[in-house]
Formats: C-alpha cells, structure tokens, sequence
C-alpha cells in the first residue's frame, strides 16, 4: 500500500470490546497475568505480550506497528525522546571498547553523547566529513562497530549518499544507524539502501504538531528486540498518552510532507532571487551542491530551508525578529513554521571559527517551514525583509 493509506491504517485496528474506529488510550500500568504472561516470560517472548506498560502497552503497539510499516521495517520501538532513542541504539549495539564512526556534522544532543558519554564508558568515536566516503572508511578501526550518520545535515541540508554508506558497512562488517529525522520515511526509506536501523526523533516531522517529546528506532525484529531489551534497563519507555498524540500525527505524516516539501521548495525558490540573500540551501533547487544525490534518494524534498542574510547575524537577527508567521523557537517539523539562528541557538556551543569549517557563516538562517500557504510566508519574509536595519555588509 502507498504511504498515505499505510499511515491511516496501519497498526490502527477496530477495538474489539467498543468497535472505536480510533486507538484508545490505554492509560494501564499494568495488566492481569494468566498462563499466556507466565509462558511468554519463561519462553523469552514477554515483549509481545502485554504485562507491564513499561515492557508493552496497547497504545505503544499500534504506534510502533504504523511506524514499522512505514520505514518497511520488521519491527520499530518508540521512546520517550529521540535522544533516548540514539543512545539506547548505540549503546545497544557498542560493546566495551568499541568504537563509532560518525558525521561531525550532527544534531548537538548526539555530538554530546559520543564525545562525552561514550568516554565514560569505554568507548570512542571518530567524527568525519559526512560526504567523504574516503575518510569514512578510512576511519574504520579493528575495534569499529557502528558507522552513525544522519540522511540529511543540520542546518545547511548535505545529502549523504546512503548506498555508499550502506556498501562500505557491508564490506567492513560493521552496523549502519542513521537519524531520518530531517527526512521521514515518506522522504526516503534508508533500511532500502543496506542501513541496519534507523532512529528519529518523532518529536519532529512524525508527530508534525510541537506537542510531543519521543523517539523510535526501526529495523529487522531481531536488533530491535534488542534495543527493546535495553530500553527496559535504560527505563526510556513512551507512555500510552504520548502514544495517541504520535499516532495520530502519523496519520497525517504522508499529506503533511507533501505539503512541507511543496512550499520549501516555493519558499526557497524565492529567497535564493532575493536581493538581501547571499546563498540558499535546499537539496530540491539545482544549485544545492547534493541536487542529483537528492534527486535520487528522495522522493520528495524537505521542509526546511536554510539561508543566509546580507549583513551578518545583525541583519539575519532584525528579520527573524520582525517575522510574524513563522515563530522564532527550536525545533522543526511543525504544522507551523519556525525559524532559528543557528549561532544562538543550535551550534551556539561552537566558535564562530568552528562554524565557518562547517560552512555556517553570518547571517545563517534556518526555516522550517511549516504548512502555511506559499505566498503567505513570502510575502511575511519580503516584509521582514524591508524591515531590516542598513549595515555596512549588508549594502556593500
């Protein structure tokens, strides 16, 4: 089934005891124990039974089962944050001593984990330039495990090429996680291209409404089961009533892209002949350098835009200050639009040094778009446009 049907109705079955069309919440910590409970315990299959919210609830079925058919994977687990979901994964498949290789252009929740957790616990990490495939195997050690890297980079939007990635895993014999957050499975499906599991933070583009915090990782049943395993240890479980809010956010995820994708795509068509706008980024406009790479793993674009505003952070401050649609807040996937200045918010932690070696420079603007007409948000950001201050930079 396509994935707009799949996103309806997958996981999503009439409850027997009502026939409610919609998932209850099953808002249970704990269930009746019979023969079937005790038998599932001895025999090692207690996840697919239910006996305490924390091992498995109803409600966090039928959500990982909507997910798992969307990613086209045997089986998915949620989590209550999509840090927890990183972390659980790595930690599920990293052993003492073992060691990750990595994109050093990544989500700083998951900078931090593998520079500064992962030491503390016996392992170690080599970050590499996410599109050189190169210095990626390069980096593979004896004691390499896992190979971590996201589909698409914040906040300059680089395509990485998942068939490579996904070929050099095979070779080496080491495991492929991705985070598709940026992307989503109706993006691109990365378990296609050889990638062992993939994570999300479902807070994002999955639930699609600013109103959850969670997590999934999806792949073959038996590395989930895994995971699953270490989830219970780690205690990062979702609770039924966060379940209900992702489901029903998924059933709108396929619409919902499409949407994000279409007005991106029109948004940053816009900027990139504006006259108060140096570069734009989004892998859909043929000037982004990953255009063909993007053309081919994506089956559409993605949400976000990201900019860069003649007159430095000043002038790049003065327009997001004078927006009114798109809201200046973190995060992205929303049904609204955000936007956000990477050097105070996201990558404030970095020099302006380290930021330029990225390729982040004054004026770096991100824009997540949100569902809002086209001309709406064009004609709020020509606006805001007009409404900044004259600098030196800006009128050379």
């Amino acid at each position: 089934m396509a994935d707009q049907t799949l996103a309806v109705h997958a996981g999503s079955g009439n409850e027997a005891v009502t026939g409610c069309v919609g998932t209850p919440i099953y808002q249970s910590t704990t269930f009746l124990l019979n023969e079937d409970q005790y038998q599932s315990v001895g025999q090692g299959y207690a996840r697919d039974r239910f006996i305490y919210t924390r091992y498995g609830n109803p409600s966090q079925w039928s959500v990982q089962e909507k997910l798992a058919a969307l990613e086209g994977a045997e089986s998915s687990v949620v989590f209550s944050s999509g840090m927890a979901a990183i972390s659980t994964t790595l930690l599920t498949l990293l052993d003492p001593g073992g060691h990750v290789v990595a994109s050093n252009e990544l989500y700083g929740g998951t900078y931090n984990f593998l520079n500064m957790e992962l030491p503390n616990l016996g392992m170690t990490a080599t970050l590499v330039d996410p599109r050189d495939y190169d210095a990626i195997e390069a980096a593979i050690r004896p004691n390499t495990q896992v190979l971590y890297f996201e589909t698409i980079t914040n906040p300059l939007l680089k395509i990485v090429d998942l068939k490579r990635l996904g070929d050099i895993a095979e070779r080496r014999g080491v495991r492929l996680v991705v985070d598709a957050t940026f992307s989503t499975p109706i993006v691109t499906k990365p378990l296609e291209y050889g990638v062992d599991i993939v994570v999300h933070s479902a807070t994002k583009y999955l639930n699609g409404h600013s109103d959850l915090v969670a997590g999934v990782a999806a792949g073959d049943r038996k590395l989930i089961d895994q995971v699953w395993a270490r989830m219970l240890n780690f205690g990062g479980c979702l609770d039924p009533h966060a379940c209900f809010l992702l489901e029903r956010g998924l059933k709108t995820l396929a619409v919902r892209m499409k949407a994000h994708a279409e007005t991106a795509l029109a948004v940053a068509t816009h900027l990139e002949a504006h006259p108060q706008v140096r570069r734009v980024f989004h892998p859909m406009l043929e000037t982004h350098p990953d255009h063909a790479l993007a053309k081919e793993l994506m089956r559409c674009g993605t949400g976000n835009v990201t900019f860069e505003v003649k007159g430095g952070d000043v002038a790049a401050l003065d327009l997001v200050d004078n927006m009114t649609l798109a809201r200046s807040a973190t995060s992205l996937g929303g049904v609204e639009s955000l936007v956000s200045l990477p050097f105070n918010s996201s990558h404030s932690s970095f020099t302006a040094r380290q930021r330029a070696e990225m390729g982040i420079m004054p004026g770096c603007v991100r824009l997540s778009v949100g569902i809002e007409d086209p001309d709406d948000l064009i004609a709020d950001l020509d606006q805001a446009f007009d409404q900044i201050r004259p600098t030196r930079e800006a009128s050379a």
